[in-house]
């Protein structure tokens, strides 16, 4: 790379882009992290001002900060974003401009990964989204003569030169590049944007200097994108217990984003760190020993001395607390001969090159990115970030030691609904509309399919709060699926596991039925035996009838007020008295979603009550401890109506 490739200045290094490239600019950025937003933005800019020109740009995840309705909402949200994503944080314009149905007509987006539920209401961002599993889109990316490729990455400098690191998203990138010239097109444009903050991840994430032909090191550069903790409540913490007891020692993990994923590693840590008490909480949520049963056959109950591998297309911050546990640390070796010395425990665990650790792009917390940065300063054989055709497949020439590697695999991911029948239905809804998308979620189903002993979980609260009140996520059937009912094999909620691997129609839905909420049984069972996939005799057992979030809240009492499941058990990102909003923001929320909530709300406002602690400080965090105009006098009551509700 010549010295004129190397740029400080981010709207100079687009204009040379847009001059060397033409009119005609057809991008692709990797997924979440890993975008140069300032350099996107100057690009998009350079677009839009010139009709005369086109941009195309092929990505996924497009993060952008929280973007709150007026009214408690933005009073709660502002103060939060600029302080936890900092002042200088930049969101992609693009990315805004989508959501508002703004885009120009010589732009377009596509991307096969949505942030969740930020784009049902884009046009654009619908007729454009691209259905693809994580491990096809590579290849379908080297058919769109895509021309110019745009990367944030880590830089290093070293006795041999300088040399860069993909850091957080070499996922997709080496396959795409790999296609390209394979095809004997040409390659595209690329441009490495360095990023101080970034962690350095060596290894296969590593790349010479000439792999990129123009550098962007600006001496300012926004902070990077960090996910906010979200607190869990006593479903998740219900269904996490449950999953927890799937899992093998010695075996393989891989785990998703969100409250779910959070609540099975905090209940993984639990079986670790004090098993007596995390089981008699298991023994409290099932009674009738079904996830007992199935944690003999194929999980455990015992503390996991010899510990996990991970093996999973996002690396998160569960897997730093697992990490931290002593759970994660059995090490897998990139060798076939090291590899079944390790499987037969012939292999020493301080023998080099063993990472206990691969993904393909990460995400989560500051604190996430810090623990990265210094494990692979400390250890730099611990992780290995490498390609996604590498962690979320088994075919090609590295099948036979995946295979061996990822004995004993679970692989966890979450799905919006279900069916009784098993199929489950992840990123969209029946109408066409895209949620998010199907990411590596089938690739991992699949993959438990063909691993010898390894297992599909997918995890989902067995209710949401829909406009009409609460509605039930197990359904007799659903007009679109992400994961066909061939493919059905293990569901967890908060009420317990099915195991549908094997078993006939009736068998599944008998198990579904276990596992769904009770005020929804009945219909759903007359509906199964209205189809014939159910006895006419068969008859509820009066056990299901205890599948309610009270019977929960009462097995769970006795843990919750040792302080065991708060809301926050890996820390909090909000403050005490953000923390004390959350709960009544949220009860807020969900009544003004249907006509008797609202109703409920009314009522609580003007009821009269006494104040309950903390409400001062939460109304001045608000703004609202001395109202000036009608608008905030309102609102004043509705929070002091929220507080006391949450409270009680």
């Amino acid at each position: 790379m010549s010295p004129e490739q190397c740029h400080t200045d981010t709207e100079a290094c687009a204009q040379q882009i847009a001059e060397r490239i033409g009119p005609d600019l057809r991008v692709a950025a990797p997924l979440g992290l890993g975008k140069p937003h300032d350099l996107l933005n100057a690009l998009y800019r350079l677009t839009k001002a010139d009709t005369s020109r086109s941009l195309a740009l092929y990505t996924a995840l497009s993060l952008t900060r929280p973007h709150p309705a007026p009214g408690l909402e933005a009073r709660f949200v502002g103060p939060f974003v600029e302080r936890h994503f900092g002042v200088g944080a930049v969101d992609p314009e693009y990315a805004l401009d989508q959501a508002r149905n703004q885009l120009p007509s010589n732009v377009a987006v596509h991307e096969f990964y949505m942030q969740s539920g930020a784009l049902l209401r884009s046009g654009s961002a619908q007729r454009n989204y691209i259905s693809q599993n994580y491990t096809h889109v590579a290849r379908d990316l080297a058919v769109q003569d895509i021309n110019l490729l745009v990367q944030l990455v880590a830089r290093r400098e070293t006795p041999e030169g300088v040399r860069y690191s993909l850091s957080c998203n070499p996922d997709l990138t080496f396959d795409f590049i790999d296609r390209v010239v394979q095809a004997g097109k040409p390659r595209p444009l690329m441009v490495a944007a360095v990023h101080p903050d970034l962690p350095y991840i060596s290894g296969h994430a590593e790349v010479e200097r000439d792999y990129f032909d123009i550098e962007l090191n600006t001496e300012q550069a926004p902070p990077l994108f960090a996910v906010p903790r979200q607190p869990i409540d006593l479903t998740e913490y219900a269904l996490g217990m449950h999953a927890s007891a799937l899992v093998r020692d010695g075996g393989c993990l891989q785990i998703g984003i969100g409250a779910l994923s959070d609540a099975l590693v905090y209940a993984l840590r639990w079986r670790q760190e004090d098993n007596t008490q995390w089981r008699r909480a298991l023994v409290a949520l099932d009674p009738r020993g079904g996830t007992h049963a199935l944690a003999s056959r194929m999980g455990g109950l015992a503390p996991l001395r010899t510990g996990l591998y991970g093996a999973s297309e996002m690396v998160m911050d569960g897997f730093m607390h697992l990490q931290r546990a002593g759970i994660l640390k059995r090490r897998a070796w990139d060798n076939m001969a090291l590899e079944r010395a390790a499987a037969c425990g012939r292999l020493s665990p301080e023998t080099p090159g063993g990472h206990y650790l691969r993904g393909a792009f990460f995400l989560g917390s500051r604190e996430l990115y810090q623990w990265l940065g210094e494990l692979d300063a400390s250890d730099p054989d611990a992780l290995d970030m490498c390609r996604v055709s590498n962690v979320n497949q088994l075919y090609g020439d590295h099948q036979m030691l995946a295979t061996l590697q990822r004995r004993g695999a679970r692989f966890f991911n979450t799905c919006m609904m279900a069916t009784l029948l098993g199929s489950a239905v992840s990123d969209g809804l029946e109408n066409g509309e895209v949620v998010s998308g199907v990411g590596g979620q089938y690739n991992f189903v699949a993959m438990a399919h063909e691993l010898p002993d390894g297992r599909s979980i997918l995890m989902l609260r067995s209710t949401r709060q829909g406009p009409g009140g609460v509605e039930t996520n197990i359904r007799w059937n659903y007009g679109h699926t992400t994961i066909a009912r061939h493919l059905r094999d293990l569901f967890v909620t908060e009420y317990g596991v099915a195991d549908l691997r094997g078993k006939t129609d009736s068998e599944c839905v008998e198990a579904m039925l276990s596992i769904a909420d009770a005020r929804f049984i009945d219909a759903l069972c007359a509906e199964a035996k209205a189809h014939g996939k159910l006895a006419a005799d068969f008859q509820i057992p009066e056990r299901w009838r205890n599948n309610r979030p009270e019977h929960l809240r009462e097995v769970l009492a006795p843990w919750q007020a040792k302080g065991l499941l708060s809301p926050f058990p890996f820390g909090s990102d909000f403050t005490e008295v953000e923390q004390r909003l959350l709960p009544a923001l949220d009860w807020l929320k969900k009544r003004s979603a249907t006509w008797r909530g609202k109703i409920e709300v009314v009522k609580a406002a003007l009821a009269p009550g006494e104040a309950v602690p903390g409400e001062d400080e939460a109304l001045e965090r608000m703004g609202l401890t001395r109202p000036t105009s009608v608008g905030d006098r309102i609102q004043q009551r509705l929070l002091k109506a929220a507080l006391r509700r949450a409270a009680g």
